[in-house]
């Protein structure tokens, strides 16, 4: 398929500006070889709270459903981002990486769900079952652009793709503008980026709120994000699949990385995600908690600027 080129596509392929090719097949096969991944336990047991009514009024209410998923809610609408409830992630059903902690809440047991924010199309942000069952129920995607395959897959009846900075008003007093993020796309062999990735900034509720989905660490992107959009209420910051920083740096933040992107946007409050459910990258489980008390002590921000929800809990903005 073919784009228009621009700083970001050149015309077939899309990339991150100022970033080089990335990591490659050579990159992967040595770190398969050489890696020494902690031991996460087999299954983490959560006791979720009841899911509480949608917020009065103005604001917004977040809740956390394990690893990039959350639920989000105004006192009129509910939106999810990159729902994944499926067991195990991957190309092939039945197999790849399995939860470490199960979903804080399965779709049956969620709200009517207008709409759902997806960054990209990794198998642990993009589950074609989720997206199957949310879009028979009339769910609405948000995605970057090129993702008519969802539709092929029945799991976008109804849906919208967006480039970089564009923006779409799927509902009223309901903003959504997608976002570069420090990434890359892949779902099969030799489609490499072709199709763009991206985070959302959303305005709703009368707050603003930025969903990073999946990003390395680039200054010059959060400042960018924090100029053309504003400082956002409440931004949702993966902290997590970030050892070894040779081979996960370009794509993934590590805690005081998320910590620094955190004080680059101006964040009122952040929330951590991208953590502690599957077992992407080498560090412990709870590695990326650890790291991320002592980045927040070091940079002086109390816990509650950079919080950390257990599975099910909801934050209120």
């Amino acid at each position: 398929m073919k784009f228009p080129p621009s700083d970001h596509c050149n015309g077939r392929r899309f990339f991150y500006p100022g970033l080089s090719a990335g990591r490659g097949f050579r990159d992967f096969v040595r770190w398969r070889l050489t890696r020494k991944p902690a031991q996460w336990a087999g299954r983490v047991a959560i006791e979720p709270p009841p899911l509480p009514p949608p917020p009065a009024g103005a604001g917004l209410s977040l809740t956390w459903i394990g690893h990039s998923t959350f639920l989000i809610r105004t006192a009129e609408r509910t939106w999810l981002t990159d729902p994944v409830f499926s067991e195990r992630i991957g190309p092939v059903r039945g197999f790849g990486p399995r939860r470490a902690a199960p979903a804080a809440f399965a779709p049956e047991a969620l709200p009517q769900i207008d709409g759902v924010l997806l960054s990209h199309d990794h198998y642990d942000h993009c589950d074609l079952p989720s997206l199957r069952a949310l879009a028979a129920r009339g769910a609405r995607i948000v995605t970057p652009l090129n993702y008519s395959f969802l539709r092929t897959a029945g799991a976008a009846a109804d849906g919208v793709e967006l480039d970089w900075w564009q923006t779409c008003s799927p509902e009223p007093d309901f903003r959504i503008q997608l976002v570069p993020a420090q990434h890359w796309c892949r779902r099969v062999p030799f489609a490499t980026n072709s199709r763009l990735w991206g985070g959302f900034f959303l305005q709703a509720g009368g707050r603003a709120l930025y969903f990073a989905g999946d990003t390395g660490f680039d200054p010059r992107l959060f400042a960018a994000i924090r100029r053309r959009c504003g400082a956002p209420d409440v931004a949702l910051l993966p902290i997590g699949a970030y050892e070894p920083r040779w081979f996960m740096r370009d794509a993934h933040m590590n805690p005081a990385e998320a910590v620094q992107a955190h004080r680059a946007l101006g964040a009122r409050v952040s929330l951590a995600m991208h953590w502690g459910t599957f077992q992407l990258a080498d560090e412990a489980r709870e590695a990326p908690v650890r790291d991320l008390e002592a980045a927040r002590a070091a940079a002086g921000l109390a816990p509650a600027e950079f919080r950390v929800l257990n599975g099910g809990e909801t934050a209120s903005v």
